[in-house]
């Protein structure tokens, strides 16, 4: 497609669907530029650097939720829908090789309001799970800090210490410019995958597996060893069992970063997506062998205990120095993808429009800063409000993932059916039934958030975030919009047939 270059304001406002579209002022793209810089294996790390923390802590309270057998199936289950929506993503994302990712399949499909919307839950999703992550790694930093010399921060209430660190840090590595995080994300994806490998190989050869061990949860009244709590609990799983693959979704938000998004896109998001699979298993089958799925389900830092229970303590330790770059992978890799997916709907002016400037190294520094400020707030107000900031700000950020994925999958339905001609580099294998299991996994998933007690305050939040962007939509942004390359494809007949 062609990049939209500046143009006087001297034309009217357009105005359509509700919306009015200002003309850009001179300089105004200038401004907001994106540089090309990853190839196949940069789309690769960024993917498995933003999702692999999932493999170190969080997936764990699955086990908790569902016991072993509950986790299990709904882990096939997510796999199978995480599969089948990659394929359909990356379909659209071939055709729509835009920054605005699932906001850009949704303007396309449903308009304004339905880009809106979805862009909001995508921003939701990566900026709560941003905020989770750096509330594990705080964990495990802090956890490895005590084991090698005796002093936490926890011990002395100053956990956010660890949080305004390495949000910062993060913020100055994304904020160098994208060349940098690409070659960052590389790096301690094998790192990650490797210190995973070297966990299963230790197990594996330690003596001290233990199978039998993955069915220690206590079953419930009238319930088996398989469901300890019953056929529900699986529902109540999978939002833990997403926690192994959420994020893989965000690399069409590198679109316009890549050098040739159309064919590396899709083959980046598929090998991404193995890669999980593999480290998944590794995680979901040894830690609870090594530990017991009781203690597993109750460990907040689970593979960390695992290496601990293997080896002794210093040297576990030391090797969960490794383990930690899992997790700052991950902050990282969704750092980056709230980053693009605000600087997105900031140039097309859904969001205040100051949010997209990229400055000399070409990132969208003031995004990457207001998204870390907000999930710092929302970590801090969480845990001093009584309940812990990780399972809360973990499952806020699970609902604006399930949004997200329910409107990207309904966009891909309309999509085909409003144009099954138009131009599409790469074609989902699974077609419009991909999309629709993918889409009802979905919905699945956010009917259980909404109907377990334990998500309450997660739900509210978000609600409420929703209601008041809604109103700023409503009465401001939807009179600001620009005509930026999202917006411009979805009003002129680009997307039709060819």
């Amino acid at each position: 497609m062609s990049i939209i270059t500046d143009k006087p304001a001297k034309e009217d406002p357009v105005a359509v669907a509700g919306v009015t579209y200002q003309r850009a002022e001179d300089g105004y793209f200038d401004k907001r530029q994106l540089q090309r810089t990853a190839g196949i294996w940069g789309l690769w790390g960024i993917g498995v650097a933003a999702v692999i923390s999932g493999d170190f802590s969080g997936w764990n309270g699955g086990i908790s939720a569902a016991g072993f057998g509950g986790f299990l199936v709904a882990a096939a289950i997510v796999v199978c829908m995480y599969i089948a929506m990659i394929a359909s993503i990356s379909e659209m994302s071939a055709a729509m090789p835009h920054t605005g990712g699932a906001y850009s399949f949704a303007r396309a499909a449903m308009g304004p309001w339905g880009g809106f919307v979805t862009g909001l839950a995508e921003t939701i999703e990566y900026v709560m799970t941003t905020g989770v992550v750096i509330y594990f790694s705080a964990q495990y930093a802090d956890q490895i800090m005590k084991t090698l010399t005796g002093f936490s921060l926890e011990a002395h209430s100053l956990m956010p210490l660890w949080w305004v660190v390495l949000y910062a840090v993060f913020v100055l590595l994304n904020a160098a410019g994208a060349e940098a995080s690409f070659k960052f994300a590389v790096i301690v994806a094998f790192i990650s995958v490797g210190i995973l490998l070297a966990f299963m190989l230790i197990a594996l050869f330690s003596g001290k597996l233990d199978f039998h061990s993955l069915w220690d949860v206590a079953a419930g009244p009238g319930h088996s060893t398989f469901l300890p709590f019953g056929g529900w609990s699986i529902v109540y799983a999978m939002p833990f069992a997403m926690w192994l693959f959420l994020g893989i979704e965000e690399l069409p938000l590198a679109a316009e970063e890549a050098h040739n998004p159309e064919r590396d896109i899709p083959r980046a998001s598929r090998w991404a997506m193995l890669t999980l699979m593999v480290t998944g298993a590794i995680v979901v089958f040894l830690n609870p062998a090594v530990l017991g799925s009781t203690k597993t389900a109750a460990s907040s830092q689970p593979l960390l205990d695992g290496f601990s229970a293997l080896i002794p303590g210093n040297l576990a330790a030391i090797l969960s120095l490794f383990a930690l770059v899992g997790l700052l992978a991950s902050v990282q890799g969704i750092m980056f993808a709230y980053g693009r997916n605000m600087y997105s709907l900031s140039r097309a002016g859904y969001y205040p429009k100051f949010l997209s400037l990229t400055g000399e190294r070409k990132t969208p520094y003031l995004a990457l800063i207001v998204g870390a400020v907000i999930g710092f707030l929302s970590l801090f107000i969480v845990q001093y409000g009584s309940s812990s900031a990780g399972s809360v700000v973990l499952n806020m950020a699970v609902w604006g993932a399930v949004l997200s994925y329910l409107l990207q999958m309904t966009s891909f339905v309309i999509l085909r059916r409003r144009f099954p001609n138009a131009s599409r580099p790469h074609v989902s294998m699974f077609g419009i039934g991909g999309a629709v299991f993918a889409g009802i996994v979905a919905v699945v998933i956010f009917i259980g958030v909404l109907l377990n007690p334990d998500y309450i305050a997660a739900i509210y939040t978000v609600v409420g975030l929703y209601v008041l962007a809604i109103i700023y939509f409503a009465t401001l942004g939807r009179k600001r919009l620009v005509l930026s390359p999202e917006e411009e494809y979805a009003m002129t007949e680009k997307q039709t047939d060819k």
